[in-house]
């Protein structure tokens, strides 16, 4: 019997160390497990697929792989410090930062492959860092290797996607997802953000080029929105794409920082609206997709802010549908 929805995670990307006043630190990940748990969800710990290493080379270029994988070989223990720095102040690291980056592309991915076997209907990998900013040879805002558009690049190599519709309702705009996904026609980006706000990308009229022109769809959000014009304008913009982009798996960048509690965000979403855009792209899946929707946690900065969102997420995610005949 397939399942509805399988949880994945591995204490393993605890070990990526930030520093004591990085908002981007562990507790926010223990924080969504220990939710998850006493919500009845159970975690999943899969190894990671042997093509995982190979795979990051479908996004990334691979000698800034091996650049990330040498700085984090240097140690911090060497330099005296908790960690060290990686292109900017955003982006700290520690001696485990390579393997745990690698390693969340690595749950991902063999998410998408019980999702596309059919071993599961849904998946949710929550982990850490996020990816939604990193670029092919940038690391950015916390971001090393873009964990969801290698999965979806992947899916289209190993399985045979033909149409990959990512979805992000992270509080930020998820820049290098969008530049990876610019030009190509098979694969739609879908970001509801707050604009103006960091990186300063996904306005409403970047919307794809060639032959992605119109598979690149934003919808920015002024400080400050709550459920009902964040969720809502993300609706819209979905059914507006559907009617042109009929995806045949959903992958879902969940960051959770639109949150009302989230210290990074100014926004005043609760958990209603994140299950809100949830059951939207759960409906678009069991439409389009054969039921096909694996999310990944991205942002999130205040941990019981973040808990909230994630079990709201999984629940709506989670939520027993008759597939489609």
């Amino acid at each position: 019997m397939t399942d509805p929805l399988r949880i994945y995670h591995d204490p393993l990307v605890l070990r990526h160390g930030t520093g004591a006043f990085h908002p981007e630190g562990p507790e926010r990940v223990v924080s969504v497990v220990k939710a998850l748990e006493t919500g009845g969800f159970g975690m999943r710990r899969p190894p990671s697929p042997e093509r995982t290493w190979s795979s990051l080379s479908l996004v990334h270029d691979p000698a800034y792989v091996e650049r990330v994988r040498e700085a984090a070989s240097r140690g911090p223990e060497e330099l005296g410090r908790p960690f060290t720095l990686f292109d900017s102040p955003d982006n700290p690291m520690s001696r485990s930062t390579y393997d745990v980056s690698e390693r969340t592309v690595g749950l991902l991915l063999a998410a998408v492959d019980d999702v596309m076997t059919g071993a599961t209907r849904r998946g949710f990998v929550v982990t850490r860092p996020p990816g939604h900013h990193a670029r092919a040879a940038e690391a950015m805002g916390f971001c090393f290797f873009n964990a969801v558009a290698v999965a979806a690049r992947d899916a289209q190599r190993r399985h045979g996607a033909d149409r990959v519709l990512v979805a992000d309702f992270d509080v930020h705009h998820g820049n290098g997802t969008q530049e990876t996904f610019w030009e190509d026609g098979s694969v739609a980006y879908l970001s509801v953000h707050r604009y103006p706000f960091y990186p300063g990308t996904g306005s409403r009229d970047e919307t794809g080029s060639g032959p992605g022109l119109g598979l690149t769809a934003n919808v920015p959000v002024g400080a400050g929105a709550g459920d009902d014009a964040y969720a809502g304008g993300f609706e819209a913009s979905l059914d507006a794409l559907l009617r042109r982009f009929r995806p045949d798996l959903v992958l879902v960048s969940a960051g959770f920082d639109a949150h009302r509690s989230d210290p990074l965000g100014g926004m005043r979403l609760s958990g209603k609206g994140f299950a809100r855009m949830t059951k939207a792209l759960v409906a678009a899946a069991d439409t389009f997709a054969s039921g096909r929707l694996v999310s990944v946690l991205e942002g999130g900065y205040d941990p019981a802010g973040t808990a909230e969102g994630a079990l709201a997420h999984a629940r709506a995610a989670g939520e027993s549908r008759e597939p489609p005949h």
